[in-house]
């Protein structure tokens, strides 16, 4: 065995094993092991991603919802997700409808529900009807076009001139704003069952904009609060939103974040007017380049945070839920100060047994969202898992993620994913399913009560051991 891997495995399970001895030695002064570690409260179960994927059906919603209980899973997020007939739109009648069966089945079953904000990611758009309200609201970026000595820009009606400016060497360039043509996944797949089936991708709202920000407020959360908030504090404990992007998917090249109403914004934050070297998100022209750069990516990450992450997680804290999920980054703590649940993503095998899992930006991710859960005196902290990490992925690595996860101070996890369906394309999206369609699931309750356990452990065993044992 490679001494690397060695290591770490025994880095891990000296940890978990560690965790284990503080509770038997609690054993031994009380007489017993503790209640809530033989038997954690469900709100520490694992919430996997339920991909709604597929024509829903009530009979079938409530008969999962009871393989989940029955294989101790006691919580879920309902993620609407590629795969949906057309006719089920982004938070229509059909999906509402769906989405109260499955939150009182929940309800009845005393199990935990988290609302996704998006159809599908990333998040911001909902499902295209930001842009659709107000084409306006479309993503938008800057970009630059290089001019010849006296040549002015020739621009169309969706862009706007910021500047011109003459670079140290002589050549002209003019900044401009425009849309940036991103995109988000959608819910559907187009022409299925045909040689030419694609999928649906809706515009992405402009994140950056507080009043795209409102309009996406308005028909997502607003809508849940409307639907659903009987279930707020009790069922539902949180929304996620997942990874925002300033240009969104597949965004025009060359284009950097941001607009023209937004620079003062940004040269508030510079502490100086970054319009005349806005060049330098292109260009290394002075030994300053590199300096406005990252002053200017600075401020709009502020922007971010306080145009989109801030007002979200005021929205749930006042509406007595959590606004959970995660930045687009692994390194992107400033944002996790706005989620009452901080949170990162485990994708696309980021993290592998070996150096992956000690070296590296990803790394550093469950660090990210722990640490900023004890800074922020949260409660609670989590991580995406499994997503992305193809049907190779197998049980003992899916056992090794979650305890790279703990050992780092995880108490929540959402495994990525339960299929509703598997047909045809749906098997091959974003693969594995780690849930009722995988080759381990039979024998799935004593992992899941491992780590419903250990995420009791990580939260509220100090809490326990002072009450038991006061100083």
């Amino acid at each position: 065995m490679n001494l690397t891997i060695y290591q770490l495995s025994m880095k891990i399970f000296c940890r978990l094993f560690f965790l284990m001895l503080i509770v038997s030695l609690l054993s031994q002064c009380s007489g017993k092991a503790p209640d809530e570690f033989i038997d954690p409260p469900r709100e520490f179960s694992l919430m996997p991603f339920w991909f709604w994927n597929d024509s829903l059906k009530d009979e079938e919603i409530i008969r999962q919802i009871a393989d989940f209980d029955e294989h101790g899973v006691y919580g879920f997020v309902i993620h609407p997700r590629i795969g949906l007939p057309e006719n089920i739109k982004w938070l229509s009648p059909e999906m509402i409808h769906s989405m109260n069966t499955a939150i009182s089945e929940a309800a009845r079953r005393k199990m935990y529900v988290i609302l996704y904000d998006e159809g599908m990611y990333p998040s911001g758009s909902s499902s295209g009807q930001v842009v659709a309200r107000n084409p306006l609201h479309a993503a938008r970026g800057l970009a630059k076009i290089d001019l010849e000595p006296g040549e002015k820009p020739e621009l169309d009606k969706r862009q706007n001139l910021i500047t011109t400016i003459k670079r140290p060497n002589g050549k002209h360039v003019a900044i401009i704003d425009q849309p940036s043509g991103g995109l988000i996944r959608g819910l559907h797949y187009i022409g299925e069952g045909t040689d030419t089936i694609h999928e649906e991708l809706p515009p992405a709202g402009d994140i950056l904009n507080p009043e795209a920000v409102t309009s996406f407020m308005d028909l997502v959360y607003e809508k849940f609060a409307k639907e659903f908030g009987q279930y707020f504090g009790t069922t539902i404990l949180g929304v996620f939103t997942d990874e925002p992007s300033t240009l969104g998917r597949n965004s025009q090249p060359d284009v950097r974040p941001g607009n023209k109403n937004l620079l003062m914004q940004v040269s508030n934050i510079t502490g100086y007017d970054i319009t005349p070297f806005l060049s330098d998100l292109w260009y290394d022209d002075s030994p300053e380049s590199f300096k406005h750069r990252n002053d200017y990516n600075r401020a709009i990450n502020i922007c971010l945070e306080e145009n989109y992450y801030k007002r979200l997680g005021d929205w749930c804290r006042n509406h007595g839920i959590a606004l959970m999920g995660h930045p687009a980054g692994s390194m992107d703590i400033g944002a996790e100060r706005f989620f009452q649940v901080p949170g990162q993503d485990l994708v696309w095998r980021y993290v592998e047994p070996g150096p992956k899992a000690l070296e590296g930006q990803h790394s550093t991710m469950a660090k990210c969202a722990s640490s900023a859960m004890i800074h922020l005196g949260n409660r609670r902290n989590s991580n995406e898992l499994y997503g992305a990490y193809g049907h190779n992925l197998t049980y003992d690595e899916m056992k090794w993620l979650a305890a790279w996860c703990f050992v780092r101070g995880h108490n929540m996890l959402f495994p990525h994913a339960f299929y509703y369906s598997v047909r045809g394309p749906r098997l091959n999206e974003r693969p594995p399913d780690v849930g009722p369609n995988a080759a381990w699931w039979d024998n799935y309750k004593p992992y899941a009560d491992v780590c419903r356990r250990l995420s009791w452990i990580n939260t509220d065993s100090k809490t326990y051991m002072r009450s038991r044992h006061p100083v």
